[in-house]
């Protein structure tokens, strides 16, 4: 089985960079700056092996469409047997022939809807973030909640979340 990873705000080689700093234990800004020594160097490089051998592809395409989202998903079912989907993030997905009298929260809820067909379609997992909106940061209780996605209207009413 293989791990999926749209990525419409970061580049493939951002998410990259993360994952070895991650898997590496090594501080993310001393590996973007290049500040590390020989004994880190030893350890990227055997992190980086490992990294190779999974199955694990990273889709970078800014402003992409919940049409190519779909093909490409079923294109990697087919060839790589796609297990589970993230996408980062559902806010910048493009709806396919936008129609004028849709709004933001409609839009989104229709790509939600669309993500969750085929999720059942392929029988995958599909884990979308999304942004949060303001809201969040003016109560005390910092911790998120349904209401708190943005352009989220209704869907926190819907059984995929």
């Amino acid at each position: 089985p293989s791990v999926g990873f749209f990525s419409l705000e970061m580049s493939s080689q951002q998410i990259s960079t993360r994952i070895l700093s991650i898997e590496s234990e090594i501080n993310s800004s001393a590996l973007f700056n290049g500040k590390i020594d020989e004994q880190d160097v030893d350890k990227l490089k055997t992190v980086q092996d490992e990294i190779q051998k999974w199955n694990f592809f990273i889709d970078d395409a800014p402003a992409i469409s919940i049409s190519a989202i779909r093909s490409r998903a079923r294109r990697l079912k087919r060839t790589h047997n796609l297990a589970i989907l993230f996408v980062d993030y559902l806010q910048l997905i493009k709806i396919d022939n936008r129609r004028s009298q849709y709004n933001r929260v409609q839009e989104i809820s229709e790509i939600t809807q669309s993500l969750k067909a085929l999720a059942k379609d392929l029988n995958i997992s599909i884990i979308a973030l999304s942004q949060l909106s303001r809201a969040v940061e003016q109560r005390s209780d910092k911790k998120p909640i349904l209401s708190d996605l943005r352009e989220s209207g209704s869907l926190n009413r819907m059984p995929i979340l």
